[in-house]
């Protein structure tokens, strides 16, 4: 049986998807911030005898990132699959205490962490994946070069829109530098799911979440081109799929020099943080 991480893993289709691979057999760990969702998981997993585990971490912050991947590393040294879900709508601008706007943080930086950081684990496997559940294919004409974390004309709808394309040139740039390698990275687009909407929400945008909800398609239906994906990773380096439909990888939304620039970036951001600076 195989071992999966899932970030985002207490709520929504993370927690479907962990449920569901923990009574197949599979060993799962979730990530979450919150200690009472960690606790009703395992309650939900029990029975797995001893394959259900919870990791808290706020993943907002890039320390604890950090410790999540020598957390996960020093607890299972083979990991077959990393799921990317974890997201917080915020209809109010919110910097981190590392300086970061937090849906840039936790949308972004997280899933840029947690994929670089799980490498050695991953290519230990026979047939690793990476999963990031976010909206491949939306272009890039959402990014703000320059002012990523929205300081300007901020809404939490322009922050939303614009962690798909973060996503998908996360996604090319993963495959162009681990691509040679057992690790296939899939951008996954469920479309509207019925989910707990983890976020903070104002009158309007409260009204919207909950037409969603119920308009939505029921979570068993998201879960099950996840799932699919993880039994059997395409053999390329990078795909897209929009509700379990095949999209092609190599139009605009996915342009390398722009891939490149944003990890260049990051990185830098990274660094500047690492020294004592502040981000995005």
């Amino acid at each position: 049986m195989r071992t999966l991480v899932i970030s985002g893993g207490t709520d929504g289709i993370g927690r479907a998807l962990a449920l569901a691979s923990v009574r197949r057999g599979d060993t799962v760990a979730v990530i979450g911030r919150s200690e009472d969702r960690g606790r009703a998981f395992l309650r939900a997993a029990a029975g797995a005898s001893g394959r259900a585990h919870f990791v808290r971490a706020d993943l907002s912050l890039l320390s604890e990132n950090e410790r999540v991947v020598e957390e996960v590393t020093a607890r299972f040294p083979v990991v077959d699959a990393l799921v990317l879900c974890a997201r917080h709508y915020r209809s109010a601008r919110a910097v981190t205490a590392e300086g970061f706007e937090a849906n840039y943080a936790l949308f972004y930086l997280s899933r840029f962490l947690l994929g670089h950081g799980l490498v050695g684990p991953l290519e230990k496997a026979g047939a690793p994946v990476v999963v990031n559940v976010a909206g491949p294919g939306a272009g890039l004409s959402a990014l703000r070069w320059d002012d990523l974390g929205l300081e300007r004309g901020y809404h939490g709808a322009v922050a939303l829109a614009q962690g798909g394309p973060l996503n998908d040139l996360l996604g090319v740039a993963f495959a162009a530098e681990h691509g040679t390698g057992p690790i296939r990275y899939v951008l996954v687009h469920p479309g509207t799911t019925a989910t707990g909407f983890s976020g903070e929400y104002d009158a309007e945008t409260a009204a919207l979440i909950a037409r969603m909800r119920r308009s939505g398609k029921p979570v068993a239906e998201a879960v099950a081109p996840i799932a699919a994906v993880i039994d059997a990773p395409p053999r390329e380096p990078l795909s897209a799929f929009v509700e379990g439909v095949r999209i092609p990888v190599d139009g605009a939304s996915f342009d390398r020099a722009a891939a490149a620039r944003l990890q260049d970036l990051t990185r830098r951001q990274l660094r500047l943080r690492a020294s004592g600076g502040h981000g995005a």
